[in-house]
């Protein structure tokens, strides 16, 4: 192999390492946004419990619930 055979082949296999490495990160970037999105969606989830309970105690307290 002369040398500009060896310097393309080269830089073939640095380009496919580095688009490897890109999709490694977009993977890892999507995992982390879809456990963001999920963490999100739980905290909301709580949050409307928690004012439905408030909204019965209220209802309770002023004897709407009867």
């Amino acid at each position: 192999m002369d040398r500009s055979q060896n310097a393309s082949h080269q830089a073939g296999q640095a380009m496919g390492q580095a688009q490897e490495k890109a999709s490694n990160m977009m993977n890892s970037a999507g995992n982390a946004a879809q456990s963001a999105k999920e963490s999100c969606q739980e905290a909301g989830q709580q949050m409307q419990q928690k004012a439905q309970g408030a909204a019965d105690a209220a209802k309770n307290a002023v004897g709407a619930n009867k």
